[in-house]
C-alpha cells in the first residue's frame, strides 16, 4: 500500500478524503470522492508540491479507493475460503501515476493444482469483473490491452503466474519483454499481501540469472532515445507538429533503465527511484550518476504533471504530448538537462551489456 506523506501541503485535506473514502457506502459516493481526488492533485500542484509527493498521493488514494471499492463487491460474491490478492501493475504498480492513467491489475489467489485453480478462478472472475467495472464508473479506465484481474488471462494461482513468469524470463519473445515492462512492476493492493510478495521473490530468484532476458530488456530500454536535437533543443516524431511525447520519449528512459538494474541485481523495490537509489549498492552504480538521474526523473514528472494540469485548467483532455514552445526558459532548460541524465542512463546500460553497437 501506497502511504501518503504527512508533512506536505494539504495533509490533512489528504488524510479526510482518504477516511471518507474508506467509509462511502457505494460505487456512486466513490465517483464523487474520485473526483474530488483529481481536485485535491490540481490543488497539489498549484502549491508547488513535488512531483514525487503528487503521485505518491495519487496512488495512496486510488489504493484507499480500490480497497474500498473491493469492500464494497465482496459480500456480494460466494467468495471460496482460499487466500487471494488484488495485484497493481505499470505506473500504478510503482505509485507514479499521473493524470493520463488506466487499470493495469490482476489477482493471485492459492491452489493445490491446476484442476484447482480452473474452480477458483471461475468464482474469483465475476467479482473482479465487478470491481473493474466499479473502477471505471469512477473515474479509472478499463485497460485496452484487457491487463486487469476480471480477465481469466490475468486471474491466476501463485503457480500459474510463476509459470508465465518463468516462460518470459527463460524465453523471452517481444510480447515475454512487453509483459515484463508492466507486470515485473506489481505490487499488493488489497488481500494477503504474502501472495504477492511470493511472485516478487520468485523474480528476485530467477531474473538476475537470466542474461539473455536481461540483455534484451536493457536493449529495449535504450532502443527509445531522448528527443533531443543536434541543432536544436527537440526534436518530435512525425505527426505530433513539434510535441514530444513525455512518457515514451522521457520518463520511460528512467523506468525502463530502473527496471533492468532492479532485476538484474534482485532488487526488491518497485518504484523508480527506490530502483535507482538501491541500486548504487546492490548494483555498484555511481552515487552521484544516481542522484543526478532521481533529480532529472523528478523534475521531468514535474513538468508533465504541469502540463496536464494546464489542460485540464483549459478544459481539454490532458495526455502527455508536450509542446516546449509552452514552457517558460527555465522549465525548458530543465527539461534538456533532464534528457541529457536520461541518455547518460542509457548510455551506462550501453557499456554494462555491452550494446555500443545499438
Amino acid at each position: 500500500m501506497t502511504r501518503i506523506p504527512s508533512l506536505m501541503p494539504l495533509a490533512d485535506e489528504v488524510a479526510d478524503l482518504a477516511r471518507r473514502i474508506g467509509l462511502a457506502g457505494d460505487v456512486g459516493t466513490l465517483a464523487e470522492l474520485a473526483s474530488e481526488n483529481r481536485g485535491l492533485a490540481i490543488a497539489l500542484i498549484e502549491q508547488d508540491a513535488g512531483a514525487g509527493i503528487l503521485t505518491q498521493v495519487m496512488s495512496a488514494l486510488n489504493d484507499a479507493l480500490t480497497r474500498r471499492v473491493i469492500a464494497l463487491v465482496v459480500p456480494r460474491h460466494r467468495l471460496p475460503a482460499a487466500g487471494w490478492c488484488w495485484l497493481t501493475m505499470g505506473s500504478e504498480g510503482r505509485g507514479e501515476q499521473t493524470f493520463v492513467t488506466d487499470q493495469d491489475n490482476g489477482l493471485v489467489f492459492s491452489a493445490a493444482d491446476h484442476s484447482e485453480a480452473r474452480t477458483l478462478r471461475s468464482l474469483f472472475l465475476a467479482m473482479a469483473q465487478e470491481v473493474n467495472g466499479a473502477l471505471d464508473a469512477c473515474g479509472i479506465p478499463l485497460c485496452k490491452g484487457g491487463i486487469m484481474a476480471g480477465n481469466e488471462l490475468w486471474c491466476l494461482s501463485v503457480e500459474e503466474w510463476q509459470r508465465h513468469f518463468s516462460a518470459w524470463i527463460l524465453t523471452p519473445e517481444p510480447q515475454a519483454l512487453l509483459n515484463a515492462t508492466i507486470f515485473f512492476d506489481l505490487r499488493a493492493q488489497h488481500g494477503d499481501e504474502s501472495l504477492a510478495l511470493a511472485l516478487r521473490q520468485h523474480l528476485q530468484r530467477l531474473a538476475p540469472q537470466a542474461a539473455g532476458f536481461l540483455h534484451m530488456m536493457a536493449a529495449n530500454a535504450v532502443a527509445v532515445e531522448p528527443p533531443l536535437g543536434r541543432l536544436r533543443d527537440f526534436v518530435s516524431e512525425e505527426g505530433q507538429h513539434g510535441r514530444v511525447d513525455l512518457k515514451k520519449h522521457g520518463s520511460r528512459l528512467f523506468v525502463d533503465a530502473a527496471r533492468v538494474i532492479a532485476l538484474s541485481a534482485g532488487i526488491a523495490a518497485v518504484g523508480t527511484v527506490s530502483r535507482l537509489r538501491e541500486s548504487v549498492v546492490a548494483a555498484r552504480l555511481n552515487a552521484q550518476d544516481v542522484a543526478a538521474a532521481v533529480l532529472a526523473f523528478r523534475h521531468l514528472q514535474r513538468i508533465r504533471l504541469l502540463d496536464q494540469h494546464r489542460k485540464l485548467a483549459a478544459g481539454q483532455s490532458p495526455d502527455n504530448l508536450l509542446d516546449p514552445d509552452t514552457l517558460n526558459p527555465l522549465d525548458r532548460r530543465i527539461l534538456v538537462e533532464s534528457l541529457k541524465q536520461a541518455r547518460r542512463l542509457q548510455q551506462s546500460l550501453q557499456q554494462r551489456y555491452r550494446l555500443e553497437g545499438l
